[in-house]
């Protein structure tokens, strides 16, 4: 037992001296800045500085010259965003109302329609094989005006003081109005037999004029002649004529 006592004594002993041996080296490596130094948790790496003075914008999108401003020209018209400067061609006008027809300048007009008489219009008489004993009268408007045809025409074969009846079933139905150039017609049924003997007081005329009537008036202004054939033409009392026509076919119907 008492062998034991001064082993645990020197342990110990050993012990503190290895300890103090310790504490010196660290105290010497401190001193010298050598050595292992606890720093603690780590920290995050700081992004790095933008090296020559980069202002650190981003440039990835690339660098652009220039400005949003200029000239140019163009056609047409329209609307349109941004900023600029510009010049357009080609702005359309308003046209200009043009003034209503005046009879002046339009013979069709109604202030410029006329009566139809011998001093606007042109008159001639032809023979025809059907119907028999029949003659046809063409009238054309010589005029610069419209011109009106009423009625029927008032005839004055030679030396004749009365004028042949019209057929009233040839009456049309409204009145033959004529542009400058165009034609009416009327038909006359010159004697009432085939062989030119059906009528009395039968007669050869050669001489032919036309009359014309107004609107309310029998008296529809000057006549025209109309030149008969050579030979002349054969009447009698049952002489008669139709209204005026606007077809041929119309005025030979009767």
């Amino acid at each position: 037992m008492s062998i034991a006592a001064p082993t645990r004594s020197r342990v110990r002993l050993l012990t503190a001296a290895a300890t103090v041996a310790l504490a010196a080296l660290s105290l010497t490596a401190c001193n010298n800045g050598d050595g292992v130094r606890d720093e603690g948790a780590s920290q995050q790496p700081s992004k790095s500085a933008p090296a020559d003075g980069d202002s650190g914008k981003d440039t990835s999108a690339g660098s652009t010259t220039g400005d949003n401003t200029g000239t140019g020209t163009g056609t047409g018209t329209g609307t349109g965003t941004g900023s600029g400067n510009g010049t357009v061609s080609g702005a359309t006008t308003k046209p200009k109302p043009q003034p209503a027809s005046t009879g002046k300048n339009n013979p069709t007009a109604a202030t410029s329609r006329v009566t139809c008489n011998g001093s606007t219009v042109k008159v001639t008489a032809q023979s025809v094989s059907r119907p028999v004993n029949h003659m046809l009268l063409t009238v054309t408007n010589t005029g610069s005006k419209r011109c009106d045809l009423y009625g029927y025409p008032a005839l004055h074969f030679g030396e004749a003081q009365s004028v042949p009846p019209v057929i009233d079933d040839s009456q049309p139905q409204a009145v033959v109005s004529l542009s400058p150039g165009q034609s009416a017609y009327a038909g006359v049924a010159l004697s009432g037999g085939d062989d030119g003997g059906g009528g009395a007081n039968g007669r050869t005329e050669k001489t032919l004029e036309v009359f014309f009537q107004g609107r309310n008036t029998n008296d529809g202004g000057p006549g025209a002649k109309a030149a008969l054939p050579a030979k002349g033409v054969y009447v009698d009392d049952s002489l008669k004529v139709t209204y005026w026509q606007q077809s041929m076919s119309d005025a030979l119907t009767w």
